[in-house]
């Protein structure tokens, strides 16, 4: 067993604290490889900002474990080459058991998520709590679900929306002991998180979606103030890129994010940790298909890579320093 504070990392727990306090959210960045941490390790360490590394079942799967471990350890390091050491969780992203969320432990992670919401509630509270016994004892924080986001996201797939229910927080949280709580208040996972009849549009023509459930959030910190809340499927989907992937032979449709200016609104609250991760996949695509559109002699993955990791970077500054509110509190 590895524990996570030998590869420099730090659980969520002081970090969500500062957030709730401060009124702004932990960025939790999902990543698969070299040019992605890259990214938000700088991107962070220039805005001063803490940071959440999300690993996917599947990134797991695809980025080998013992090469992830390695590169969150190099992640701590690079900040301290880049001349600022931020606060750096190691998380698993949408865990969906009880041994998955046990093997990352062991290898070093500092935080998971154990997602029971697909599941019946007494069966979501049994393994959330299994989870956060085992998790505990080593002081790695867990985060629970409760409520069910509609979309894709690797290996996560609902057809429906489930809001969260205010009335089952209070329970699940006691009974779980769990350390924060997945809400579903309208956001979803992918880049199509609203189809266009539920929006209306705006004065350019561009797609406006259905405002976040801001009344189940505030009902939800009636019930359990001062607890720490995380928003999933939170990307904005920039219309910008959009464009610019379909400019240059993509075929995405529909393409509908949250509005920035509601996620800032939400990190003002007890959300204190956005996963953004379609935004991400969004700007590297757009920077590598113009490459490609426009220099199609080119063939050395560093001279696309390369401008798919500033163009992440840049994104993702702006999201520490505009939409979460993090810069600066590393």
């Amino acid at each position: 067993m590895v524990h996570y504070t030998e590869l420099g990392l730090v659980n969520s727990r002081e970090l969500f604290k500062k957030a709730i306090e401060g009124k702004y959210a932990i960025p939790a960045f999902n990543f698969n490889n070299m040019e992605q941490l890259q990214a938000i390790i700088s991107a962070c360490v220039e805005t001063k900002s803490p940071v959440i590394l999300q690993v996917s079942s599947g990134a797991r799967k695809y980025a080998n474990q013992t090469l992830l471990r390695y590169m969150a350890q190099g992640a701590v390091e690079y900040a301290k080459e880049l001349g600022y050491n931020i606060p750096i969780v190691l998380h698993l992203d949408h865990g969906d058991s009880f041994e998955l969320c046990k093997s990352c432990i062991e290898s070093g992670f500092s935080s998971v998520m154990i997602d029971g919401s697909h599941l019946p509630y007494e069966e979501n509270i049994a393994l959330t709590k299994q989870v956060v016994e085992y998790a505990h004892q080593f002081d790695v924080t867990v985060e629970g679900e409760l409520g069910v986001l509609a979309g894709i996201e690797d290996e996560v797939v609902a057809e429906h929306h489930t809001y969260t229910d205010p009335d089952q927080v209070v329970d699940f949280v006691t009974r779980t002991n769990v350390d924060s709580l997945a809400i579903s208040i309208g956001t979803s996972h992918g880049a199509t998180k609203f189809k266009p009849e539920q929006c209306t549009r705006d004065e350019n023509g561009i797609l406006i979606p259905p405002p976040l459930r801001f009344d189940i959030l505030e009902e939800v910190e009636k019930r359990i103030p001062g607890f720490p809340i995380v928003l999933h499927g939170a990307s904005s989907v920039p219309h910008e890129y959009v464009e610019k992937i379909n400019k240059y032979g993509g075929a995405l449709k529909d393409a509908i994010g949250v509005p920035e200016d509601q996620l800032r609104k939400a990190a003002t609250s007890a959300v204190c940790k956005i996963n953004i991760d379609s935004d991400g996949r969004l700007a590297m695509t757009a920077a590598v298909r113009e490459v490609f559109a426009t220099k199609p002699a080119e063939f050395d993955p560093r001279k696309y890579l390369g401008p798919a990791r500033d163009e992440l970077k840049k994104l993702y500054m702006h999201k520490t320093v505009n939409v979460l509110g993090s810069a600066g509190k590393a």
